[in-house]
């Protein structure tokens, strides 16, 4: 696993330690067994965005305080020039930067989310809250409980987040979109 899913995962056995709650109460919470959990915590286990968004619901934090460790507090505005972004790299297909990393008490997390192709089957995972997808480009398939929609660029959808969901890019080409997670 590389560095930064290491660093979540220390971050977040740190913030369960603070609220004094055992791991096996954490993994309970989030709906997965402990030895999954405590790969999670060692950096063993790579993290779905839905995983952390619901971690941070549980341990009363910003998703970003899990996935950065350290931001500035702003309440006003939050400006991100081209191509900045907090990064979230992961190891499979999804590639997330978030586009709000220094606005704290946000109503929704925008992301721009770029995911490559992949021959492995979608993962599907849910998280509390509703979510908006626009497509900017290239094809994807978005899986949302037992329905799917082919997406193009210009296309958005807007659904219930807690019903499991997965986005796979089509073609051999990467799709990229921007993603809105309401509380």
């Amino acid at each position: 696993m590389n560095d930064q899913i290491k660093d979540i995962g220390m971050r977040l056995a740190g913030l369960r330690d603070d609220l004094e709650m055992s791991v096996s109460e954490m993994a309970e919470k989030l709906g997965v067994d402990e030895d999954t959990y405590k790969a999670y915590e060692s950096g063993e286990k790579d993290f779905s965005f839905s995983f952390m968004y619901n971690a941070a619901e549980i341990l009363g934090v910003d998703v970003l305080d899990i996935i950065s460790g350290d931001a500035p507090k702003l309440s006003m505005c939050c400006m991100v020039q081209k191509g900045k972004g907090y990064s979230v790299k992961r190891e499979h297909e999804y590639d997330y930067k978030h586009l709000a990393y220094t606005f704290r008490g946000k109503k929704g997390e925008p992301f721009l989310v770029t995911i490559t192709p992949d021959s492995e089957p979608p993962v599907m995972h849910g998280h509390d809250g509703q979510e908006f997808n626009y497509v900017i480009s290239g094809k994807m398939m978005l899986y949302i409980g037992d329905i799917s929609y082919e997406l193009s660029e210009g296309d958005s959808v807007y659904f219930d987040s807690s019903v499991p969901h997965a986005e796979v890019a089509l073609g051999d080409k990467e799709a990229q979109f921007i993603a809105v997670v309401i509380k």
